[in-house]
């Protein structure tokens, strides 16, 4: 299939091929491999000069485009259009447009789960309004409880299968010292308990709305395409943090600190700012896929 996306021409390709040994340390081949490059002798005839014209798979170009429309930078949130046109371009994005395949290695179901394997990421572009990034999860990997201050994210899962929880915080803030601890406990309200398993479509977050606050834990090995939107940056106020949530009946609020005692206790929860977890430390590794076209605004 070709076309042409912001002033590129785009041809759908297939997937990169498997290479041999590990891609990063406790990680089992995610797949990534270099192109093999066959030189031809050239003719004895004279040839035309002719200008390459670079091959993008049609899909990423497409959702580069779009990202650079789409988000203007911090302190700003996508307009529900281009949201909406966001959700379209990665709900029809299979793993071969960044070059991957279910039969890879890393993604079999024989694959052996070593002890304590963490979670690989990999990113497909980066600027100051927003990333391209690949999470890729063993079975039983997890990216902790962890928040996306003044941030729109899209996930997309592009294989496997996984249990997401998300929270949004109840506002007015309700905050309870327990038991006068320097830890805070705070109030937040559930928004995702489910498992989610490839293909499906897209979820979106907004930095006070749809689940800021999520954790993936993987069933099977896993790939998740992220668009985050602006990127993680401390200096710019926009850390990670990390939490631990408690089931709201463990610490009822004391009569008088609340205005509105929850009677669903099973859509709320407390959370508690915690230090980064042993298992929150992942790997990177390089970006070998379909690489994008960056061209003039």
């Amino acid at each position: 299939m070709k076309g042409d996306i912001g002033g590129v021409s785009v041809e759908m390709e297939g997937g990169l091929v498997e290479q041999g040994g590990d891609t990063a340390g406790h990680v089992n081949k995610v797949g990534y491999g270099k192109r093999v490059i066959v030189k031809k002798r050239k003719p004895y005839h004279r040839r035309l000069n002719k200008k390459a014209v670079p091959k993008v798979p049609k899909a990423l170009q497409e959702l580069f485009v779009s990202c650079r429309e789409t988000f203007k930078g911090p302190g700003t949130v996508p307009s529900p259009q281009d949201v909406r046109k966001l959700c379209h371009i990665l709900d029809n994005m299979k793993p071969e447009d960044v070059g991957l395949r279910s039969d890879l290695q890393f993604f079999k179901p024989e694959n052996v789960v070593k002890e304590n394997q963490r979670v690989t990421y990999t990113t497909i572009y980066r600027c100051e309004n927003f990333s391209l990034c690949i999470f890729f999860l063993p079975a039983k990997g997890v990216i902790p409880l962890h928040n996306h201050p003044g941030m729109t994210v899209f996930s997309k899962l592009l294989l496997g299968q996984m249990h997401i929880k998300s929270y949004d915080w109840v506002d007015p803030e309700v905050s309870y010292n327990l038991l006068h601890q320097p830890s805070q406990l705070r109030l937040a309200s559930l928004k995702a308990n489910d498992v989610f398993t490839a293909p499906c479509d897209t979820s979106v977050l907004y930095p006070k709305s749809r689940g800021n606050i999520h954790e993936f834990t993987a069933i099977t090995p896993c790939a998740v395409l992220d668009v985050l939107g602006p990127p993680y940056s401390k200096e710019d106020g926009r850390d990670c943090s990390y939490y631990r949530d408690h089931p709201y009946a463990a610490f009822p609020i004391p009569n008088g600190e609340s205005g509105k005692v929850k009677e669903e206790n099973d859509s709320y929860g407390w959370l508690e700012e915690i230090e980064m977890p042993e298992n929150s430390q992942m790997d990177g590794i390089e970006y070998l896929g379909p690489q994008i076209i960056e061209t003039a605004l």
